[in-house]
This record gives C-alpha cells, structure tokens and sequence, in this order.
C-alpha cells in the first residue's frame, strides 16, 4: 500500500536542532519539533468530571489539564490511541478543528469521521502517514498495541502505539519518538526493536489502569519490559495519576526503574512541565534503513 501524504504550508525553515515535549495531562501531549506542533489523545476535562468508558462505566478525574484546550497552539495534526473518552474527550469532540487531520485506529477514524472530523488519516498496524512541512518530512507509522488481556480486549476499542520519525526532506534521519498508546507488553512488541532500534524518547502509558479489575494499561512492571524491551535514550512516564481508575502511582515506576538500573533514563515531568531536547549533528547524519 502506498504511503499517504499530507502537505503543511511552511513559513519559516524548521529548526531541527532542537525541540520541546509539553504534559499537559493523562496522555495529552504537545510535541514541537522540525516545524511540526503535534497532539496527542487530546483530554482537557477538569477535576472532578467523569469520562464514560462503555458498559456503564465511568471514571472520575482527579487532576486538571496543564491548559485549556482555547490555549492550544496552531496544530497540524493529532495522534489518538484509540476512542476512550480520556483519550479524545467531550472537550474535544466539540472544540477541535473539523478539518484537523486525526492519525487513529481505522475503529476511531470512522467513528470520527461520522461526527464530522473529516481530515481523519486511518491506520491499520505498520502502516504510515506521512507529513510534509517545508524542508522536513514526518513519518508516522502505527505499531501494536493490545488494550488489556486478550479476551478483554475485544470488549475494548482497538488501540494502536505511534513510531514518529522526522527526516529531512532529502530522507536524512532527524529524531525518532515511541509513544506506547494504551497498551500491555505483548510479543508483538517485540518487532519495534526489531524495526526501528534506534529510539530517541519514548512516552510510556503507565497507570496500571484496572476495570472491574482487570489490568489494561501497563503498570510499573510493565512499564519497565517496555523501557528494557525498546531501550529509548529518553522515557517520559505519562497517563499515570489522572482517573479513579489509574492504580499503579508513578512513584512505584520510579522505584522500579531505579531497582533495575534504568533511572538515568527516565524524564518525570508534572502536568505542565516541558522536556526540552537537542538533537545533536551527529544524530542528523544516518539515512532512514530501508
């Protein structure tokens, strides 16, 4: 199948020596980088409110987003996990640009589409979307994921991680990001490493969260299989102390990951914190494998 792509207007030439990953809260992110804003699971109810998450079940939030969604700036696109309300919440679904491309799940995008996103790009595993934006391109190719254990996960929507590469419009390799979506460690995982084992940052979905329960995002165990399994320079812990439903407090990841000799890696941002990075010459050198 043939990649998709999408070309964004450029006003000035990218920078690619350096970039920003802003926590707003939950999973939603900002990421700035090579000229491109992107958002990820977008969720900006408040303390106290509830998300429905089928069945009759609901979760309520116990934190506040580090801003409101009227503060956003421009965005060229979103990344979504999957359609749980505290991925793409009703905020969102009311204030967020029709025609802001959405890079989902193919179960999302229809969804979506049918409540008039109409820019939605559907993903199936290992296919890619490509941005173009002045002189730097942005791959992003969906990776596996699996909401909870087997059985349960039917029950569940479909969930897919994110592989982000941005290259330069030339194919030069600029920066790779893994963001892990809602997903428990599995062997499909495996392939990650094996396609792309060269991982600037990772943004790992913790929480531990259960219903009725059962574990359907990772804990902090799982937490550190993803981080020994995908060995990013960079891990950023998120979706970890939002919902009634999260179980698994950061503070037992970072016990963890300091237990197994992995802290050194890790980057703990609270809401509203900014990690910022430099991509250094030397990483901006090696052409994307073919």
């Amino acid at each position: 199948m043939a990649t998709r792509r999408l070309v964004l207007p450029a006003e000035t030439p990218a920078d690619v020596a350096r970039g920003s990953i802003f926590f707003v809260g939950t999973a939603t992110v900002l990421i700035r980088y090579a000229g491109f804003t992107l958002l990820t699971d977008p969720n900006f109810l408040h303390r106290g409110q509830h998300v429905r998450l089928g069945y009759g079940l609901r979760s309520r939030r116990l934190t506040d987003p580090a801003l409101a969604i009227e503060q956003l700036p421009p965005v060229d696109a979103v990344l979504l996990s999957h359609l749980h309300e505290d991925h793409f919440d009703r905020v969102a679904e009311e204030r967020l640009p029709r025609s802001l491309p959405v890079v989902t799940t193919p179960h999302a995008a229809d969804s979506l589409s049918r409540k008039g996103f109409f820019a939605t790009q559907a993903l199936a595993t290992w296919e890619t979307f490509e941005c173009v934006k002045g002189d730097a391109r942005l791959r992003i190719t969906a990776t596996p994921g699996r909401h909870g254990p087997r059985l349960v996960c039917r029950l569940l929507p479909p969930v897919m991680g994110a592989l982000l590469e941005f290259e330069r419009g030339t194919g030069e390799h600029l920066l790779r990001i893994y963001i892990t979506g809602d997903t428990l460690v599995t062997a499909a995982l495996r392939e990650i490493p094996a396609r792309y084992p060269d991982i600037d940052v990772a943004l790992l979905h913790l929480g531990g969260t259960r219903i009725l329960g059962i574990l359907v995002t990772m804990d902090a165990r799982q937490g550190i299989e993803i981080l020994r399994l995908t060995s990013p320079r960079a891990a950023i812990p998120i979706h970890y102390n939002d919902y009634t439903v999260f179980r698994s407090p950061l503070g037992d990841f970072a016990r963890a990951a300091q237990e197994a000799g992995l802290a050194d890696r890790v980057r703990y941002l609270t809401h509203g914190q900014t990690y910022d990075f430099d991509v250094p010459e030397s990483r901006r050198a090696l052409r994307r494998p073919a």
